[in-house]
């Protein structure tokens, strides 16, 4: 409720690039609406039915709408300092920070890629390749901010935010609630985690190059590489293990076990080099671009998918130890 109050006092004017106050109202809100979500998933047994059912999917609607610009965002810049090291330039872009979507228009564009000293400027393949990422993940995060600002004014909105702030109050809870131990719903979760980790191919992902991970990099399919899904099925129920843990052990801000940590950032690390490697390949097949642009995006690619195995490669260093 209070990076609620947060939006409404800097989300209806200022720089289009958002202030500081806006884009931590926008990650307050994304945050909350998962960890929120995420207890109501584990602890569902202790909660009325009916209203758990109808809110999940609303509280997954308002994370998922406001991370849309956050995440275009992120990811062109990932791409465009990824293109910039690929070809030797010792300058990159820095693309303005992602805010709540504001009345005066969506965040400002990320800069163009600037000449670099070093081993020269970039190419002009890679050049037109980031060119070409800017126009499309620009425009992607350009419709993602009308939506988010459109979803942030709808009367659905303000719905899920009438129901959030009567849980500060009043939680529908089941007659048993008050005398049921957390613990077995808690070690539901982890056990829900662990089986999905042991489902893994840690033994492919203990070496540090995985050839068969770009075995479709070719695949005209622009469906998701077949190999991520398991990988951030494991992410998400690391997030539920996680908030699980906070209600347990006093909520939000208790230490965080430095194990689950790295591995969580591995994931997160896993994410964003598969979805950067989906956007290079998706830039790939816009029609009529020359061949040195197709090659640099093809090199960025590649780089963007031995990303995803180092990540995967940290995780299964990490994850072990923890079980020991």
């Amino acid at each position: 409720m209070r990076a609620l109050r947060l939006h409404r006092e800097t989300g209806g004017g200022g720089a289009a690039g958002g202030t500081d106050d806006s884009v931590d109202a926008a990650r307050a809100l994304r945050r909350t609406a998962r960890r929120i979500s995420a207890s109501l998933h584990t602890f569902r047994p202790l909660l009325d039915a009916d209203w758990s059912e109808r809110i999940r999917p609303e509280l997954a609607w308002v994370s998922g709408t406001l991370a849309l610009e956050h995440a275009c965002g992120a990811r062109l810049e990932r791409l465009l300092l990824a293109l910039h090291r690929l070809s030797g330039a010792a300058a990159a872009p820095v693309p303005a920070r992602v805010g709540v979507p504001t009345q005066a228009g969506p965040a400002a564009p990320a800069a163009s890629p600037a000449p670099a000293s070093g081993r020269g400027n970039l190419t002009v393949g890679a050049a037109k390749a980031g060119a070409l990422l800017d126009r499309q993940l620009t425009l992607a995060r350009t419709r993602a901010h009308s939506t988010a600002l459109q979803a942030l004014g709808s009367s659905r909105f303000h719905a899920v935010a009438d129901q959030v702030a009567v849980l500060a109050s009043e939680v529908p809870l089941t007659p048993a609630a008050g005398t049921t131990d957390l613990r077995p719903l808690a070690a539901a979760a982890q056990e829900r985690l662990a089986d999905a980790v042991a489902a893994l191919p840690l033994v492919t992902a203990g070496s540090p190059y995985n050839a068969e991970a770009l075995v479709h990099g070719l695949s005209p399919d622009p469906a998701p590489h077949p190999q991520d899904a398991p990988w951030h099925q494991v992410r998400l129920l690391l997030r539920l293990h996680r908030y699980a843990c906070e209600v347990l052990d006093g909520g939000p801000g208790t230490p965080v076990d430095v194990r689950l940590l790295a591995a969580g950032q591995a994931l997160d690390r896993h994410r964003d080099a598969a979805e950067a490697a989906a956007a290079a390949a998706q830039a790939a097949r816009t029609p009529r671009i020359a061949p040195a642009t197709a090659y640099a995006l093809g090199v960025l690619h590649a780089d963007q998918r031995h990303e995803v195995e180092a990540a995967r490669y940290a995780f299964q260093r990490s994850w072990p130890k923890r079980n020991q």
